[in-house]
């Protein structure tokens, strides 16, 4: 592994922290980071996850595993050859059209969205991904949508969740600054 940048993030929300690190390994590039948080309920969670791109940035597989208060966390995500995925080797449907893994609990999974983007100031497009809901414990649509409106930043829009914000982005595509969610550490 090759070490390409890292950062780290503090919830704005509630209590937390996410430490991130992106790998390059030849033709493939990988996420590895750990978030650690409050609940609105009240229970902690610490959740190790990693994510396995392809050369293009198209998402391989990926694995979040902890605890979430009193609750063991262990996922395995794999997209197949065909764009057919799996949680814990169980098909999940109608999302073959997907080729990103989002881990709503991690601002770290946007970094892969947009490298594989790649929009130029100005440009706009939809990018629907697998959501993996660590809580429930499925692997559904999030419709999503980038637009970039300079080098820095992304006016970025989740209908699922009544978001819709810009997003500040630092030259690696990590993002900055997410607001009234996350922020990262200077």
């Amino acid at each position: 592994m090759q070490p390409v940048a890292s950062t780290l993030w503090h919830r704005l929300d509630l209590p937390g922290h996410d430490a991130c690190r992106l790998d390059r390994q030849g033709d493939s590039w990988q996420l590895d980071g750990t978030a650690l948080f409050r609940q609105s309920d009240g229970r902690i969670a610490q959740l190790h996850y990693r994510v396995r791109c392809d050369k293009n940035w198209h998402t391989q597989w990926g694995t979040v595993r902890g605890w979430m208060g009193g609750s063991a966390i262990d996922f395995s995500v794999a997209r197949g050859a065909h764009g057919e995925w799996k949680l814990n080797d169980v098909p999940a449907h109608d999302l073959a059209h997907c080729v990103d893994l989002d881990l709503g609990f991690t601002p770290a999974t946007n970094l892969i969205q947009l490298r594989r983007l790649n929009l130029k100031p100005g440009e706009a497009a939809d990018a629907p991904a697998a959501w993996l809901d660590v809580e429930d414990g499925g692997l559904t649509l999030l419709a999503q949508r980038y637009e970039r409106r300079d080098n820095n930043s992304y006016w970025y829009q989740a209908p699922r969740f009544d978001y819709a914000d810009l997003l500040h982005v630092t030259s690696e595509g990590f993002v900055r600054e997410y607001p009234r969610l996350w922020m990262a550490e200077r």
